[in-house]
């Protein structure tokens, strides 16, 4: 995720950022640098010419050559102003009350993900509590009702459907079923084209008249770069739209459509795709994408990520049990899945302040996880709770089962013991501090 621009601006900021005096000539050669990166990572031209001018303009200030840290109040100016590109603060969906119907209407060309951000943005607004329901309006793509309906079903949000090729009556019928049967949002998925053209927009004005949406959503690819921008101005002139999704955002390593959006548009980015699963969907935060891109990590989005998959009662029974000295194999088997629910370690790796660009997440060895997990799923429940009884017969099944070696199973067990061993000792050290606490020593 704009692992390019990322590694070029962490390398200006600790170059500029640790000076304890900088000159214009510094700040020049800083923003000369901002300025490539910037168009290497296909950012408007527009966008960069403004960007530099502002920098520059700015940081030649008496505020910033003459401060007590000069280094960093330039990295703060740059801060603020990829901040202000990428859109000043969080925008959130312009939604109704419970009582009263919503409709966002989804737009965007074939292939950009719509459908499946349909579904994305369908069961977060469930889990926020609100009664969606799912529109099918794309009656060109072949399959695309078939897609929706298996991903409604996956997420548990109820979809409306017909069986005609009239998208304009099925919205209509949609709408008003919406609000017979008590659905507070009504999400309509439109038809999609190889490219913008009439036939597409005018279907998409009818539906629009029709419905009368409270929010009109652009999906777009990020890695397509300037392109998303060019036919994010051309929906928005032709139906105004109210806001952006960004899909493919894990894998975008340049970043121009993020950066560039905002300005030329001034639409916001509303929420952007940083995977395949359903999960894989966050609203978009400019400082914090913003402290990502500069290399200073997101930890709050990293928490967020650890509230969303950590159970807490989970956690608290985990708690005594190691207390207790009872941590098992099971036990250890919901730490890796845990972990995995946290998504990619590429993403955990570029919300960690000063990790962005210093690893190569495809070096770090992430399949010792799959191999572990595959171990203690092989093993039966009473192998589970008690490792004691794995000797070498059960050891060899095991290690036939998941397709590991008997090698791997022992080492698997081997450190499984050292982990215990770890808590025993931590509880002992615990209860020698409180003894000696209570002594007065």
């Amino acid at each position: 995720m704009l692992e390019k621009i990322t590694n070029t601006f962490s390398d200006i900021i600790r170059t500029v950022g640790g000076k304890s005096s900088i000159s214009e000539k510094n700040i020049e050669d800083a923003v000369e640098q901002i300025k490539m990166a910037l168009l290497e990572a296909d950012v408007n031209l527009r966008v960069v010419r403004r960007f530099v001018n502002s920098t520059i303009e700015e940081a030649k200030g008496e505020k910033v050559l003459r401060s007590v840290d000069p280094g960093q109040q330039f990295v703060k100016i740059v801060y603020d102003k990829i901040v202000a590109l990428l859109g000043d603060t969080k925008k959130d969906l312009q939604l109704k009350g419970p009582d009263t119907q919503s409709v966002i209407l989804f737009l965007g060309l074939q292939g950009s993900g719509k459908t499946t951000s349909a579904a994305k943005l369908a069961a977060r607004l469930q889990k926020e509590g609100r009664k969606p329901l799912l529109a099918a309006c794309d009656l060109v793509r072949p399959a695309a009702v078939e897609q929706l309906s298996l991903l409604a079903e996956k997420i548990g949000v109820p979809l409306y459907k017909e069986d005609t090729k009239d998208a304009v009556r099925v919205a209509k019928n949609a709408k008003e079923y919406a609000r017979k049967n008590g659905f507070d949002t009504l999400i309509v998925d439109t038809a999609g084209r190889l490219q913008v053209d009439e036939d597409m927009m005018a279907e998409i004005e009818k539906i629009k008249k029709t419905v009368s949406p409270d929010e009109l959503i652009l999906v777009a690819d990020s890695m397509t770069g300037q392109n998303a921008v060019d036919i994010a101005k051309a929906f928005d002139e032709r139906l105004g739209l109210t806001g952006v999704i960004l899909t493919k955002f894990d894998s975008d390593a340049r970043g121009g459509a993020a950066l560039s959006l905002k300005s030329i548009t001034g639409k916001p980015i509303l929420f952007i795709g940083t995977g395949e699963k359903i999960e894989d969907f966050e609203p978009f935060h400019p400082e914090r994408i913003a402290s990502r891109i500069l290399g200073m990590g997101d930890i709050v989005s990293l928490v967020e990520k650890a509230q969303e998959t950590v159970d807490i009662e989970q956690a608290e029974k985990l708690q005594k049990r190691m207390a207790n000295n009872e941590f098992s194999l099971e036990d250890m088997l919901e730490q890796l899945q845990q972990v995995k629910k946290m998504g990619s370690m590429e993403s955990i790796l570029q919300m960690m302040p000063g990790m962005a660009g210093q690893i190569d997440p495809s070096a770090m060895d992430t399949s010792g996880m799959k191999s572990q997990e595959a171990i203690i799923l092989s093993m039966t429940r009473k192998e589970r709770a008690n490792h004691l009884i794995i000797g070498p017969s059960r050891r060899k099944r095991i290690a036939r089962g998941s397709g590991t070696s008997v090698a791997e199973v022992n080492k698997l067990i081997k450190q499984f013991e050292k982990t215990r061993l770890m808590m025993k000792v931590a509880k002992n050290k615990g209860m020698q501090a409180k003894l000696m606490k209570g002594l007065g020593m």
